[in-house]
């Protein structure tokens, strides 16, 4: 209901004044909420924005006529959002004021004239009548929409009729996508495009961060809404919608589809779970070493495990949202068998054959978790490869590296090991009692024993380079020993020694 449509309807008693389609004129399409008919001078304290409002003008005595009075009149009802004004010109001027024809193109007031003895009381109950149709018709249009969006839903391609559904009621672009950024398509869809990804990448943001939201993104030249499905940290999908005109009736046709997404996702969801707890039980099988059962439910269930050699992954599980098992699980899906994972309390174990695949790599680096990668194992040495990841998970929390690798401590050897354990503390600690003891007798035994593990405990070549006498050398280094409480004539007492003399400077 708009002005224009109650001056076509009352065209032989009325007539437009102010608000035309010239330019710079103010509209008379804006929808018409109520019309109300006043001849208080002040009538706004009884209108709200979008009202109408109908008067005789006897607030303003025809002998008497001043611009202010009208300015002010026709200022208040602009300032209170009235969207426009019917003067009746039959009872009291006879004709327009020009002061209010001033005032109204002045301040942007739409103003019309009604002619004749039209009763403002029939003007209000045909307003008050489309007012009505254009309600039932909402009402009827909600029902009919709802009605086809329940047929929808029970097609076998449940998900992707209701979308297209919603389309088709709304004409709007609807897009669903997983819990982890994937879109739900249907075979008639057209391929993807660059807005497509611009609109993937911003619906995973959206779902990364774990929490129930709605909100507005421009992309291109359109405005897309993107609402989250699902609950707490473990989100069930997104659906977005683009170009779609929000009113009553749409908003409540939205809710509907989300409810029967969310239902359809929430399924989704139990199977998820249900795998979860068939890996977990599948991960016990193959480190106790029963493979045969193992690999023959993964291949029913998954297609199969990774072929031997693997590599291990452990991750720290993000505590924000469960993102990551959804990723993980796509993964597993699509892959058929070359990945294969599960969830153990905070950590995530993952199984791949010896090159992980890339997309699996900048999967975990895009969240930003360290991860610890084994050596190459087979499945009877699964626990090693376990230990492995673990301790190179834990190396690279402690270094702040996002990914480390076991093979590098088997690079650097076990001195690498002990070294990332902080060890140089104890070994100062042992070897203190050398350093008490030159510093009282101002000797030098730390000095000829570091020498001596030098020349890899030769007498001869490391008396000459310390310009002392063989025996002298034997008793500092049976002092040493004495001191340190160590037998050096046995050689895991001597590696002592020597780990101790490399790791001191450690820290």
């Amino acid at each position: 209901m708009t002005i224009r449509s109650l001056l076509r309807y009352w065209n032989a008693s009325t007539r437009l004044i102010v608000g035309g389609d010239g330019e710079g004129e103010p509209s008379i399409d804006q929808p018409v909420s109520w019309v109300h008919s006043s001849e208080l001078a002040d009538p706004t304290p009884f209108l709200d924005a979008g009202h109408l409002l109908l008067t005789d003008g006897s607030q303003f005595p025809p002998h008497t006529p001043t611009r202010d009075r009208y300015d002010s009149y026709v200022a208040r009802l602009a300032e209170n959002g009235i969207l426009g004004l019917g003067f009746g010109i039959s009872l009291i001027h006879g004709r327009l004021p020009p002061e209010l024809e001033s005032a109204c193109r002045r301040h942007g007031l739409p103003l019309f004239l009604i002619t004749d003895l039209t009763p403002f009381l029939a003007i209000a109950r045909y307003v008050a009548d489309e007012l009505a149709g254009e309600h039932t018709a909402r009402i009827r249009w909600s029902l009919d929409a709802h009605r086809a969006i329940a047929r929808a839903a029970m097609r076998p391609d449940g998900l992707t009729s209701i979308l297209a559904e919603l389309e088709n009621q709304l004409h709007c672009s609807a897009l669903l996508f997983d819990a982890v950024g994937a879109r739900i398509r249907s075979p008639t869809d057209p391929p993807v495009t660059q807005l497509d990804d611009a609109i993937r990448d911003a619906v995973r943001t959206v779902l990364e961060r774990g929490v129930r939201s709605a909100s507005r993104v421009v992309l291109g030249e359109r405005e897309f809404t993107i609402q989250t499905i699902g609950h707490g940290k473990r989100l069930d999908g997104v659906l977005v919608l683009g170009g779609l005109e929000w009113s009553d009736p749409a908003a409540d046709l939205v809710n509907s589809v989300i409810a029967l997404a969310g239902l359809a996702l929430t399924q989704n969801r139990a199977l998820d779970k249900a795998h979860h707890h068939l890996r977990d039980g599948l991960f016990e099988q193959l480190r106790t070493g029963d493979r045969e059962l193992a690999t023959r439910t993964a291949t029913s269930v998954w297609g199969g495990l990774p072929a031997e050699p693997l590599t291990v992954m452990v991750a720290q599980k993000p505590h924000h949202s469960d993102f990551l098992l959804d990723a993980l699980e796509r993964e597993t899906e699509e892959r058929r068998g070359r990945v294969f994972y599960t969830q153990r309390e905070d950590r995530i174990i993952v199984l791949t054959e010896a090159a992980p695949p890339q997309d699996l790599l900048r999967l975990l680096a895009r969240h930003s978790i360290p991860v610890g990668t084994s050596a190459d194992v087979g499945f009877e040495e699964l626990s090693r490869g376990v230990a492995e990841a673990e301790r190179a998970l834990r190396h690279a929390v402690e270094t702040g590296q996002p990914s480390v690798a076991f093979q590098k401590f088997l690079d650097r050897g076990m001195l690498g090991l002990l070294r990332g354990e902080q060890a140089g503390a104890v070994a100062r600690g042992i070897l203190r009692v050398l350093q008490a003891h030159d510093a009282d007798k101002g000797a030098e035994l730390l000095t000829t024993v570091r020498v001596w593990m030098q020349n890899e405990c030769a007498w001869d070549a490391t008396a000459r380079e310390l310009g002392i006498h063989r025996h002298t050398l034997r008793n500092r280094i049976q002092l040493a020993g004495r001191l340190l409480d160590l037998d050096l004539d046995v050689l895991r007492d001597r590696l002592e020694l020597w780990a101790a003399l490399q790791l001191m400077t450690e820290d």
